[in-house]
């Protein structure tokens, strides 16, 4: 760099010794600013502090210094695959002591993931993606488990109170889907606020479900293998393996197997409206 600067002002020998000092300290932070915003340098600068990057206070702050060159919102993602111990936003809210998590994992800014008293662990397998603004908590005894490449799509609510919630591998949940594996007692003659929370047993979700914009899943419900729920759906029973439920409160319209996969996955009226996972 030092060598361009001297030929770039050869021809300013005329000038007196000390302006040509500043015009080539100027000239040399020119050179620096241009390689530091270069794509090259910026590669390297988060390639670099995604080394460290992790749960504890240091990998915090080495995931802070990363995203400053770092492309935005769902972009960012690529940064999970930079180090395994994967991609936690700065702005990213963890409040959880047993929060344990898989390998390349990808959490965005402004997820909560919040123990609150007698709540059990929070356990992300590999290469799970949550996108902002959802929370993920457990309290009285509950416990959450996402299993390996399961994507959370924006502002998702995962509430494992009293009960579990087993989210499968591959799962697919587009934005807005909330999850309760409780619910209030509300027997007469007292306060709803006073009354304890209850359970029958909390929510599972198989492998390779997707479940559209907007589902609710009550306590109680599993559903299963390959399922898919319709967007806007609320879900108070379970869903077999392989079907597809629409509703309030959702029921079951067809088996998947009596697509024909010729046409258009979403040729009906039905199938139309189920929501994306993003």
């Amino acid at each position: 760099m030092r060598q361009a600067i001297m030929q770039r002002t050869r021809w300013v020998g005329w000038l007196p010794p000390g302006i040509k000092r500043l015009g080539r300290n100027f000239l040399e932070c020119c050179f620096l600013l241009r390689s530091v915003f270069s794509p090259d340098f910026k590669d390297v600068w988060i390639r670099f502090w995604m080394r460290y990057a992790g749960l504890d206070r240091m990998g915090r702050f080495s995931t802070r210094l990363a995203t400053w060159f770092a492309p935005p919102y769902t972009e960012r993602t690529y940064l999970s695959r930079l180090n395994s111990r994967g991609y936690i936003d700065p702005r990213a809210i963890i409040l959880h002591k047993q929060l344990r998590v898989g390998a390349n994992i990808f959490i965005a800014d402004r997820v909560v993931i919040h123990q609150d008293q007698g709540g059990g662990p929070v356990e992300f397998g590999d290469r799970v993606h949550i996108f902002r603004d959802t929370i993920v908590a457990t309290g009285q005894g509950g416990r959450v488990a996402i299993g390996a490449g399961t994507f959370i799509q924006p502002c998702c609510k995962i509430m494992g109170y009293k009960g579990r919630i087993e989210i499968g591998c591959g799962v697919q949940i587009a934005p807005n889907c909330a999850f309760y594996s409780y619910d209030h007692g509300f027997a007469p003659g007292e306060l709803i606020g006073k009354q304890p929370l209850q359970t029958k047993g909390g929510i599972v979700i198989g492998d390779d479900a997707w479940l559209g914009f907007g589902v609710i899943v009550l306590d109680g419900v599993r559903i299963g293998k390959g399922a898919v729920v319709g967007a806007g759906s609320v879900v108070t029973r379970d869903v077999p393996d392989e079907t597809i439920a629409v509703g309030v409160p959702a029921r079951v319209v067809k088996r998947r197997s009596d697509l024909d996969p010729a046409a258009p996955v979403q040729s009906s009226k039905t199938v139309q409206t189920m929501g994306g996972n993003s």
